[in-house]
């Protein structure tokens, strides 16, 4: 019955008459206000509570009082979560069975005496399901989610959220090419019941890549076979940060929040984000609501885009996925978000030039998903040679020839790549280095000096700096011209303070015990060598440097008188007879 000003009119004069009525005199109030306005007793009432104001209810003194104590609570509300299944959508245990079981086994009491008999009785269930609540205990409060802090971005790319989602589509192979493609899994025949059917096509089955943008909530989706993977993953971020026709969606994030799943903590992806210096989120374990927008963009999908499937199949994944970024870019475009009443295409192109940072070529982002950063030396020059070509690192700081240098790809500028290196906390420091540009000829770099025209120095790196502190330390000056004059000067390092024996002069050395020796017996034990036996040849040779004029009488007299070799020892007394006696005459009287 609809309240109109007349009803709420006579009932307030019901209850006007009821309340003058007293006790016992309502009752027939209430009988003729149903017979006027034709409606039952209970309607009556109903219709008069509405319409009356009453005082609350007084509270009752023991009101928030129980008999149960905190610690059996606690106790029994442990059972109870410890036999909720995994989903938390359902208890095992009753409150009945858990307080039967800890009472049996001594935990609980759970009991009241009656003060004016001394007998005690055992609380309820109802009491003590009361009790658990009264205390914050019961499953359902603890089941509750913990409060959420909401979460702010500052700009189109500055998050993105990633997440993978297994679709009910799968690929059918049937020998019919008419039947072969991409399907829709119908209940009838793909359900828990029915786990055969499911693991047949596990490997066929469909998943998707949905990322959007936490500032605008725009979407791109990829959708792969197979599984969740460290390859489908990539795959999937390299294909929305790179531009697509029709859809000005794209760019590298700053921050990119996804689930903590070894797919997308795998050491490419790591490498890849940590290359394109993008920060990885990976929410905590078990905190879906962190990345609850791209888990609503799921959604979304589903009801918007998977719906249609039904009435407009594809062939395959090529096609999938062509549909998938038409109808994001549709969507995106038309509709708007609620939360600042634009579209989502719209608040995205409010990002700003240095906020849009474009991706490499699609080789080059590849390549960043294995590539680790490569140790290249310094050169007399400050270059180092990397991926066939010369980079200028003069400006990196603490260079020195003949070190070595991390090199690797920097996929915002191609004609720089990024020296790493680490901060004094262990952080990695990227430095920019540019490319050795060379002249038409290609002999010479840009920037090397003209002979006769240019006369600048080099970069004065570290070790110049230290080599020049330690010089001036050595000679003890203010200044390299000084030091250069101490120098030829012949003056001593350190002003001549230092005395390099005085570590032996200072040191006491220990006093030795002598040991006892055996006498050694030089008349037996030393024997004479033997001479060398020269050949006739090295003999008229030595003999020769000795001053003996060598002729072919004289070999022919020392080959008669030393027919196997002449000893070394003997070449004075040859010396002699082919010299003083050869010139002996025999005198007659």
């Amino acid at each position: 019955m609809a309240r109109s000003a007349s009803l709420v009119q006579a009932l307030v004069m019901v209850a006007r008459d009821a309340e003058q009525a007293g006790h016992g005199g309502k009752e027939a109030v209430y009988a003729a206000a149903c017979r006027q306005l034709a409606i039952s007793r209970a309607t009556l009432m109903r219709k008069l509570k509405e319409i009356t104001v009453t005082s609350p209810r007084k509270r009752r003194s023991d009101a928030g009082q129980t008999a149960v104590t905190r610690e059996e609570a606690l106790i029994i509300s442990g059972a109870l979560m410890e036999s909720l299944r995994k989903s938390a959508t359902k208890r095992l245990l009753s409150v009945e069975q858990a307080v039967d079981v800890m009472r049996s086994n001594g935990e609980i009491r759970c009991d009241r005496v009656d003060t004016s008999t001394g007998e005690i009785f055992e609380l309820s269930t109802s009491t003590i399901i009361r009790a658990l609540r009264t205390h914050r205990l019961h499953p359902d409060q603890l089941l509750r989610p913990a409060p959420a802090v909401e979460l702010a971005s500052l700009h189109p790319n500055h998050v993105w959220q990633i997440d993978a989602s297994l679709c009910v589509l799968y690929y059918l192979k049937t020998d019919k090419p008419v039947e072969s493609g991409l399907q829709v899994m119908d209940y009838k025949k793909f359900y828990k019941n029915k786990p055969a059917n499911i693991k047949r096509i596990e490997s066929d089955r469909v998943w998707s890549y949905e990322i959007t943008d936490h500032y605008s909530g725009s979407i791109a989706l990829n959708y792969v076979l197979g599984a969740e993977s460290g390859v489908n993953l990539a795959d999937s971020l390299i294909k929305a940060i790179l531009p697509r026709d029709g859809d000005p969606f794209h760019g590298v994030p700053f921050v990119l929040m996804m689930d903590p799943g070894s797919a997308n903590t795998s050491g490419p992806i790591k490498n890849f984000c940590r290359r394109m210096s993008i920060d990885p989120e990976p929410h905590k374990a078990g905190n879906a609501r962190a990345t609850g927008q791209v888990e609503n963009a799921r959604n979304i999908i589903e009801c918007s885009f998977e719906s249609s499937l039904r009435f407009r199949p594809v062939s395959g994944l090529d096609e999938l996925n062509e549909f998938a970024t038409q109808w994001a870019r549709w969507y995106n475009a038309t509709k708007t978000h609620s939360r600042y009443n634009l579209t989502r295409t719209d608040c995205w192109l409010t990002i700003t030039e240095q906020q849009l940072r474009l991706a490499p070529p699609l080789e080059i982002c590849r390549t960043l998903l294995t590539h680790e950063p490569e140790s290249r030396g310094v050169n007399d020059f400050l270059r180092v040679q990397f991926a066939g070509r010369e980079w200028d690192v003069s400006a990196v700081p603490r260079v020195m020839v003949g070190e070595k240098l991390m090199v690797t790809y920097n996929p915002y500028q191609l004609d720089t790549v990024f020296i790493v290196d680490a901060d004094a906390d262990g952080h990695e420091v990227l430095y920019a280095a540019p490319v050795v540009e060379r002249t038409g000829a290609g002999n010479f770099a840009t920037t090397a000096n003209i002979i006769g025209q240019d006369y600048s120095k080099p970069v004065e790196t570290e070790a110049d700096r230290n080599r020049t502190e330690v010089e001036l330390a050595t000679m003890g000056v203010a200044t390299l011209a000084e030091a250069e004059a101490a120098r030829k000067a012949k003056a001593l390092p350190f002003g001549g303070r230092i005395d390099p024996h005085k570590p032996m002069t200072d040191t006491k050395l220990p006093t030795f015990m002598p040991r006892r020796g055996t006498a050694l017996d030089v008349a037996t034990r030393t024997t004479a060598a033997p001479d060398r036996i020269l050949s006739l040849f090295e003999a008229a040779g030595e003999l020769r440097r000795m001053g003996v004029a060598m002729d072919v009488e004289k070999n022919r007299q020392v080959a008669a008188w030393y027919p196997g070799g002449v000893p070394e020892g003997e070449l004075a007394d040859l010396q002699n007879r082919l010299t003083v006696r050869a010139g002996l005459r025999v005198v007659g009287e």
